[in-house]
């Protein structure tokens, strides 16, 4: 008898990543350029881990406070106020071991057995995977495509709600797509979660990526009102270049202080003092670096879309926020099968649509940022591969 037969169900039907499979295969090759997963190329940058040395210099290397440190809950709540133009006690803020453990956890706190959560498809994979191992069913919404655009479709989400539903999960800008909501996208959602008594769970990471004329993308920050039911998860990976830290937060009410340390204790128990003044210097001193990143995205996110849209059978289009261009070319619809084969032929690492859930299957999803050099080689080996089809 298999030892698998007496794991439990729920971590059994937990799936593989359709983006590590790729990852996995092809890991380690000479002359890889992997745009594959959401990070870019820079390490985290000196003042950030200067901090953390420092820390750890200093003997701050003991158990600390669940929710976080106090001089990270006023970094994180100034932060919001320089970029969001809201002002919150520290009190709304909670500091957890990354935004994957940020959703792990409001869904914990949001969701029972049984329950219904909905996510605008295509998406990026861990939200459902997260939904299902905290046994509630991720439905998936489509969004609508259409000449390289993606747009919300209302009708399609009151269509797919159901009395089982409890919280409707919102990324913008998108992962994978690019997709970014409009402030009346984002009322017209806030809406619909009202009327139905949803959560929504909002994930703004991109939202400082973000190519149009303002600052930052629309946020729910923009259209909410004191008592609406809406969480934020976020994470210090993409902005700072600290993926590897595996730190992030939640926003959410006051009210829900002793639920969110809770669920903290009985997971991490706390993050690490030292990565957490890490985290502090990030927010204080680090918008400097975080537009150097921007600018960097931006500048490969050009590059790299026309290169491929120039050669008339890719289609894409400049998104409007995030790190990543979600392309189709010509006559390849199994992704899975592309990704691996345009690894194999070019050297060029990508994340197959496949993975991204409903509406994804035909698309495959690159990550630019990168530095642009970086980004000329690889949409040059990419131009070569599909004129060569």
């Amino acid at each position: 008898m298999s030892i698998l037969q007496h794991l439990s169900p729920r971590a059994l039907s937990a799936p593989e990543s359709g983006i590590v499979e790729v990852v996995n295969y092809a890991r380690g090759r000479d002359g890889l350029i992997p745009l594959w997963v959401g990070e870019g190329d820079s390490p985290t940058p000196g003042f950030i881990n200067d901090a953390a040395i420092a820390s750890l210099n200093a003997g701050e290397t003991f158990y600390t406070w669940q929710r976080g440190i106090p001089t990270l809950r006023q970094a994180l709540a100034d932060y919001y106020t320089r970029h969001f133009r809201v002002t919150l006690p520290m009190e709304h803020f909670y500091v957890v071991g990354s935004g994957m453990q940020a959703i792990q956890l409001g869904l914990q706190a949001l969701t029972s057995a049984g329950d219904e959560v909905l996510y605008l498809s295509p998406a990026w994979p861990n939200f459902a995977a997260a939904a299902e191992i905290a046994s509630a069913l991720p439905v998936p919404v489509e969004l609508t495509y259409a000449s390289g655009r993606w747009q919300l479709d209302l009708d399609r989400l009151k269509a797919a709600l159901t009395p089982k539903a409890r919280v409707l999960f919102v990324n913008t800008p998108s992962n994978p797509t690019g997709w970014t909501a409009t402030r009346e996208d984002l009322a017209a959602l806030l809406g619909f979660a009202r009327e139905h008594g949803l959560w929504i769970m909002a994930d703004e990471i991109y939202a400082l990526y973000y190519y149009g004329k303002e600052s930052r993308a629309p946020s729910f920050f923009d259209v909410m009102e004191e008592g609406d039911r809406v969480l934020f998860v976020n994470s210090f990976s993409k902005n700072w270049s600290m993926t590897g830290w595996r730190v992030g937060w939640i926003v959410a009410p006051p009210e829900m202080g002793q639920v969110v340390e809770n669920l903290v204790q009985y997971s991490t128990s706390g993050v690490a003092q030292f990565i957490q003044q890490g985290a502090a210097a990030a927010l204080d001193e680090g918008d400097h670096f975080l537009k150097t990143n921007f600018e960097k995205a931006r500048r490969s996110r050009d590059l790299l879309c026309e290169a491929l849209t120039a050669t008339n059978r890719v289609e894409t289009q400049k998104p409007d926020g995030a790190l990543y261009t979600f392309l189709r070319i010509d006559g390849m619809n199994d992704s899975r099968a592309a990704a691996i084969d345009i690894v194999d032929k070019t050297g060029v690492g990508l994340a197959p649509g496949t993975a991204f859930g409903p509406g994804g299957a035909p698309f495959m999803r690159a990550c630019f940022l990168r530095e642009p050099a970086i980004i000329e080689e690889a949409a040059s080996r990419l131009e070569r591969y599909i004129r060569a089809l």
